[in-house]
């Protein structure tokens, strides 16, 4: 194992106790995200996001990996899983509280955006305002 280590990747032993030291924050993240989600989307009957269908750690059983790249893999998993799980918390609570585009054009938008309200556009904005917020809990 060291010798894969060493032969193969000398330099993860440089960066591996950045890299690693900074699980920290996303812990912290995953944890605030949850609660958050816990008690404010119950009171406004948004539907809540499920962190299984985000936070996926399967690729630790394949067999072809030895086990420094199985917990890189592990990392990159649960971290990719964590950002996109709070993302679609962040979406839906967009959705519900303010779903207006922005006034010029953006990357990296969620996919409930392209249905958000044009900005500026105030015409029966508390109407359809309300229709986003019936739209977030998954009730029709």
């Amino acid at each position: 194992m060291f010798r894969w280590l060493v032969a193969n990747r000398p330099q993860n032993l440089i960066t591996g106790p950045v890299i690693y030291g900074m699980i920290i924050p996303p812990l912290i993240l995953d944890l605030f995200v949850t609660l958050y989600q816990a008690a404010c989307f119950p009171v406004y009957q948004v539907a809540k996001v499920r962190r299984g269908d985000y936070i996926v750690l399967d690729r630790h059983q394949l067999q072809y990996l030895n086990f420094i790249e199985k917990f890189h893999c592990s990392y990159c998993a649960y971290a990719s899983g964590l950002i996109a799980y709070v993302y679609e918390i962040v979406a839906r609570t967009e959705q519900y509280f303010c779903p207006i585009k922005h006034a010029r054009r953006i990357l990296g938008t969620h996919t409930r955006y392209a249905r958000f309200l044009d900005y500026g556009d105030a015409e029966d904005y508390e109407a359809r305002l309300e229709a986003f917020r019936v739209a977030a809990t998954g009730m029709k």
